[in-house]
């Protein structure tokens, strides 16, 4: 083996080990969120809206919120937008003053997996 077909070796080896990093780093994530993770909004929500960076499927992805109790306060009709799939949605209950927790979990199209949470306030 010379120097040079030595070199060639590493370097190929190196970007195919670069082409399965990013294979790795392909599931979906949280885009952006309505209420925002963290926000405290004046009025309570009529629903919990989050986009994600990749098309979901609407069998297999859901939101739950849950009241600081623990108690689900989501009307239970969790949905993939039909227009655009990267987006899903929950319907809410009036809710109270006081912290609320979204939990996430969805299966991108193209069958990867991700779940979150987060919280957000209603009121002071």
């Amino acid at each position: 083996m010379t120097i040079h077909g030595g070199i060639r070796g590493f370097v190929i080896a190196s970007v195919l080990s670069l082409v399965g990093v990013g294979a790795v780093y392909a599931h979906t994530h949280l885009d952006r969120a309505s209420p925002a993770a963290g926000a405290t909004v004046a009025s309570a929500p009529g629903e919990v809206v989050l986009h994600f960076t990749e098309k979901l499927e609407p069998k297999f992805s859901a939101i739950v919120v849950r009241d600081a109790g623990g108690l689900r306060v989501d009307k239970g009709d969790s949905s993939v937008d039909k227009t655009d799939q990267a987006l899903l949605r929950v319907s809410l209950q009036s809710l109270a003053p006081g912290r609320y927790k979204v939990e996430w979990r969805v299966i991108s199209v193209d069958t990867h997996s991700s779940k979150g949470d987060y919280t957000f306030r209603v009121g002071k």
